[in-house]
């Protein structure tokens, strides 16, 4: 084994104590398998075991695949689906160091790792479009208004509740109370509907009532007293700190 190939392959303290994963090395320099023989050139991988250098199939590891560092959900996801994995290491001659190259991981980790983090990617990608979508039509200076009628008529709601109740209820197009002529005066009864229509279906299981087939009005009738419970804790005035 060539003298350099023995440097550049030797661990160095920072990459043992960065993985407690078995380490490969990416060679700079050509070398052998100490095990079968075969010649390992520049850009293979090997392991070094009790000193030893192997190639990864002496190492039994070659059914691993390699996976480059730069993607780091890929790479998290990946590693912890691969009952198998090993971080690769290459030496830089030029900053006298090893540094880390990427991970060495089982295939059908790697698939699932890619297949999930591109779902998220066009999740994330679908959310924004949405989020774009309502900003356009919202009017920001009425729901500003709306907000604050409700926080007028309910001091004890949330802000943040009361900017939500807003939003959904002024939603343009939508056909909610907001945008009824009632709704656009800031009438307290329409204000109200919003805000129990609002904790109806947060603060109540009347989702899951329709879920489970109940009729509309059996459903409402069925929360109709948590509503009320919830709305009047928000009506009532707040109370002054005791000194």
């Amino acid at each position: 084994m060539p003298r350099s190939t023995r440097a550049e392959t030797k661990p160095s303290s920072s990459a043992e104590s960065e993985a407690r994963d078995i380490v490969v090395f990416w060679l700079v320099s050509d070398s052998r398998c100490s095990e079968c023989g075969e010649e390992l050139g520049s850009g293979r991988f090997l392991r070094m075991l009790d000193e030893k250098p192997l190639c990864l199939a002496c190492a039994d590891l070659d059914r691993l695949v390699f996976l480059a560092s730069g993607d780091a959900a890929i790479t998290r996801r990946a590693c912890t689906y691969s009952t198998l994995r090993a971080v690769v290491v290459r030496f830089s001659r030029a900053r006298h160091r090893y540094e880390r190259q990427g991970t060495l991981v089982e295939e059908a980790a790697l698939d699932r790792a890619e297949r999930e983090c591109l779902a998220d990617a066009e999740a994330r990608t679908r959310a924004r479009a949405r989020a774009a979508s309502r900003r356009s039509e919202l009017d920001l200076q009425f729901v500003e208004a709306f907000a604050t009628r409700i926080a007028e008529l309910f001091p004890c709601c949330p802000v943040t509740e009361s900017r939500t109740i807003a939003e959904h209820a002024c939603l343009a197009r939508s056909g909610r109370i907001g945008r009824s002529a009632a709704g656009k005066e800031l009438d307290p009864t329409a204000v109200e509907l919003a805000v129990r229509a609002h904790v109806r279906h947060v603060h109540t299981a009347y989702d899951r009532l329709l879920a489970d087939g109940r009729g509309r009005e059996e459903a409402r009738a069925e929360v109709c007293s948590a509503v009320d419970s919830v709305v009047e804790g928000w009506r009532r005035e707040l109370q002054p700190k005791q000194p």
